[in-house]
């Protein structure tokens, strides 16, 4: 059995799908690319068993083929072809793999394409649509949010909550809190899923920062990611999601208006001298001053500066964790952002000066009490 690709192409859908293979699978034969050609289709497939992704490409073949190839052998290969046609050559009894090329011929061992666990396929009680752009910048500007420990699993995905005329994806780690709510989309339903990270990371890196629409369909347990070239389901995790909305607070009658920039790089150099271990930053505001400082004790550092802003409150000093409120910061696109504030006992909220027309932030971070100098 017989079929001819161009290595470039080749690599490039092989890049597509090798992020979903891990590093030591629990069966051997998922370290394969699933090579399944049917009418001259070549789709590649690969799975964890947890997230599964294929893409397909066209190939010179007068017969169906199906066989497993291992993946680091044959990407290192690939990668090395550089532009020009590689011809592969399936032994059907043994299911031996020769490819060669105008300069080479090289030799692996494949296995039966009958033995790689089924690549599930799209089984939907529910689908609505997103365009690539919007479900990049979604899942960028929550995903950072998430928590890392599996004793709290639901908090480790991001929250999809979707309504008639809008969604919201919801990200914390109990910390800090993210939810961006997109007007544009449209899913016609009440309902809502928490998406794994792996799945989350993989579409990030494949996602195309265009318009391409991409097509969201989900069961009970499953959700799949379809667009022209490219297929991703998940298993979603099975979890129920905390009350987000509870505790994000109400009356924050203290609010700060500030150059985003110019806060950054302060919190930035002051939480150098902070605790180590608690990379506590303290702000205090009174009129249009804001002063972020932050010590460590033992190692006697102390740093301070101050910043001029616009203030609308009494006057107030509240403490931070500097490392989440520095990833805030970093993810607001706006020049300008709003800290409001309630008490230094409350979660403090950081929002963009002004949302855009399709999008509403909010961002939460937790306060942490403040040890007297």
């Amino acid at each position: 059995m017989k079929f001819i690709v161009a290595a470039p192409e080749l690599l490039e859908h092989l890049i597509k799908v090798n992020g979903a293979i891990v590093s030591k699978p629990v069966l051997p034969i998922l370290d394969n690319f699933l090579f399944d050609i049917k009418k001259g289709v070549l789709t590649i497939s690969t799975t964890d068993l947890e997230t599964s992704m294929s893409t397909s490409l066209k190939v010179e073949s007068k017969e169906d083929i199906l066989v497993a190839i291992p993946s680091k052998l044959l990407m290192d290969t690939v990668k090395m072809l550089n532009e020009q046609p590689i011809t592969f050559t399936v032994n059907e009894d043994t299911y031996a793999i020769e490819l060669s090329t105008a300069f080479g011929r090289y030799k692996l061992a494949g296995q039966s394409g009958a033995d790689f666990p089924k690549v599930p396929e799209i089984e939907s009680e529910n689908s609505f649509n997103m365009a690539s752009n919007v479900l990049l910048r979604c899942i960028s500007k929550t995903l950072f949010a998430t928590g890392n420990d599996d004793l709290r699993l639901n908090l480790t995905g991001v929250f999809v909550e979707l309504s008639n005329d809008s969604v919201n994806f919801v990200a914390t780690d109990a910390n800090r809190l993210v939810k961006l709510t997109r007007n544009d989309v449209k899913p016609g339903m009440e309902h809502n899923f928490i998406l794994p990270k792996k799945a989350l990371n993989l579409l990030k890196s494949s996602l195309s920062n265009d318009v391409t629409p991409i097509q969201i369909d989900f069961n009970k347990s499953n959700v799949f990611f379809t667009t022209d070239n490219l297929k991703l389901s998940c298993r979603l995790i099975d979890e129920k999601y905390p009350d987000y909305k509870a505790v994000i607070p109400k009356d924050n009658n203290n609010i700060v208006s500030i150059n985003r920039i110019d806060f950054l790089e302060t919190v930035k150099r002051v939480s150098n001298f902070s605790n180590k271990t608690t990379h506590q930053i303290r702000i205090k505001i009174t009129g249009n001053e804001l002063t972020a400082s932050a010590e460590d004790i033992e190692l006697a550092n102390e740093a301070n500066e101050k910043r001029s802003c616009e203030y609308d409150g009494e006057d107030i000093e509240i403490g931070f964790n500097s490392r989440f409120l520095l990833e805030l910061l970093s993810n607001v696109d706006h020049d300008t952002v709003k800290l409001k504030l309630s008490s230094p006992n409350r979660a403090g909220l950081l929002v963009p000066n002004e949302n855009e027309v399709d999008e509403e932030v909010i961002m939460l971070v937790m306060p942490m009490m403040l040890n007297n100098y």
